[in-house]
């Protein structure tokens, strides 16, 4: 008997193409990836409740679309494409609300951060929030990707429809911006 946790995503692609199963193969897909895009989302909009809040609108339209994943790409690439939308549009929504000009960097959401009950980072992970929150909304999301998820760059040209190598010059030029704002702010 195959272990409960058992995850064969060619398996789940077939599920979810049989109505029948679909249902149950999509459980599968949240249990599977919910961690990992959570954790994606949270580095992005910062607060626990909001990445919560994404996640599951992510969720959403990913149950809402199945229909049109072609899998063409992972089903993996296909729910980062989703998640990274709809935290862009979340911060969109957020700037709009409070009145911040869409040109401007993120840093309104490190203080949202700092007010949130669940961040249990030390002042140093704190400084690298605020650094990575005024980047450029592209290289925060390649360096997200790239520093925390770990994510080769052939997997972040799919998810991101861009080259490799325009790819590795964002992050490059994210590390740099880094370590400035790192030096200017000691």
């Amino acid at each position: 008997m195959a272990s409960r946790n058992t995850y064969d995503e060619a398996q789940v692609i077939e599920q979810l193409r049989d109505p029948a199963a679909a249902r149950t193969a999509f459980g599968k897909v949240i249990e599977h990836y919910s961690s990992t895009l959570y954790w994606h989302i949270r580095r992005m909009v910062f607060n626990h409740d909001d990445a919560n809040d994404v996640l599951q609108n992510t969720f959403i339209k990913a149950w809402t679309s199945i229909d049109h994943f072609r899998g063409d790409a992972r089903l993996s690439t296909w729910l980062y494409k989703i998640a990274i939308n709809e935290s862009i549009t979340f911060i969109n929504k957020q700037k709009a609300q409070n009145n911040i000009s869409i040109d401007d960097d993120d840093s309104f959401l490190v203080n949202q951060l700092e007010s949130d009950e669940f961040f249990d980072g030390d002042a140093a992970q704190l400084k690298l929030q605020r650094a990575i929150a005024t980047l450029p909304e592209k290289q925060r999301v390649v360096f997200n990707l790239r520093y925390y998820d770990e994510m080769k760059y052939e997997d972040m040209s799919e998810v991101l429809g861009t080259s490799v190598g325009a790819l590795k010059a964002s992050y490059h030029h994210a590390l740099k911006k880094i370590e400035a704002f790192l030096q200017e702010n000691d």
